[in-house]
């Protein structure tokens, strides 16, 4: 891998700013943080987080190779053209992992991450061997929410001037708090002066906005009985973004699907109490994590739900 200079936008002091790679892959300029030694897990942060998210979770998955990008146009990747949709980042993903030779045996995604972990599953060449989602973003909005909600984002992101006002809104510190506690979860200040120095980039805000107008998850959800990789589903019981049920529900029409509800802990978990999330997701990765069968493989052999 050529080692690039790390962007000028990255801070000095970003968390693991030493594991961090420059990516040059088209069509996006990537931000890439890598650790560890071992088989490959890629680790795929929800929508308006970064990279760092992962920053507390790494200790506690050893004998791992850990990447972890930032997806297109959030935290220090530069979108190099307009591809927020599922489809389009999975695709992206997929060419940035085959021009880096890394082969991810295992996918962990949070939020929104996680349906792209499942969308990676049907589209990478070497399927992973399983997924772990935290807190995964597998539900339709419902009812006038579910009408309302793609409209507004798409509406915002037509304003050249919507990104600049969301981060001056964002700029003060109570209200990134504030808006961190309505997920359910509580974050140290160093944890929440991440997410403000994120929120007052109009780019990663503008971003954001893309992802969340373009998110159309119904034909992927479709499939979940489809899928036969086994996957591990963890919620916080206290998470006020992602309602637990949904994740249950998904587990419910996964063949090799297993729900584990984490007590105390909000839709930030890993974040909040990474050695407790590591602790639930180890053994299921020790099982799974390292298989070799191929996709076609896996879709013949079928199996029955585990937990490790």
């Amino acid at each position: 891998m050529v080692l690039r200079p790390l962007p000028d936008r990255l801070p000095h002091d970003w968390p693991l700013r030493a594991a961090s790679r420059r990516v040059l892959c088209r069509p996006h300029d990537w931000h890439v943080q890598i650790t560890g030694e071992g088989t490959d897990i890629l680790l795929l942060h929800g929508a308006g987080a970064s990279s760092h998210s992962w920053v507390g979770l790494r200790p506690h998955l050893p004998g791992y190779r850990l990447i972890a990008p930032d997806l297109p146009g959030q935290g220090f990747t530069r979108a190099g053209r307009p591809r927020f949709g599922l489809d389009e980042m999975a695709d992206d993903l997929v060419t940035l992992c085959a021009d880096q030779g890394w082969r991810p045996r295992a996918i962990i995604g949070h939020s929104a991450g996680a349906a792209i972990a499942f969308r990676l599953s049907e589209v990478m060449p070497c399927g992973a061997s399983c997924i772990v989602g935290i807190n995964a973003a597998l539900g339709s909005f419902d009812g006038f929410a579910g009408w309302l909600f793609p409209k507004l984002a798409r509406a915002m992101t037509l304003s050249p001037f919507v990104s600049h006002m969301v981060t001056r809104y964002a700029s003060k510190p109570p209200r990134i708090e504030g808006l961190i506690a309505s997920t359910g979860s509580t974050l140290l200040p160093a944890e929440l002066s991440r997410y403000l120095r994120l929120f007052t980039s109009p780019g990663h805000v503008e971003a954001t906005l893309n992802m969340m107008a373009d998110w159309h998850l119904d034909p992927l959800l479709e499939r979940l009985p489809q899928m036969r990789v086994p996957v591990l589903l963890l919620t916080g019981a206290g998470d006020l973004a992602v309602p637990p049920d949904v994740s249950k529900r998904a587990a419910d029409r996964l063949p090799m699907g297993v729900h584990v509800d984490l007590p105390g802990l909000g839709h930030l978990a890993h974040e909040e109490a990474p050695e407790v999330v590591g602790a639930a997701m180890l053994p299921f990765l020790r099982s799974h994590g390292h298989a070799s069968l191929d996709r076609h493989d896996r879709t013949a052999s079928g199996g029955s739900a585990t937990a490790g």
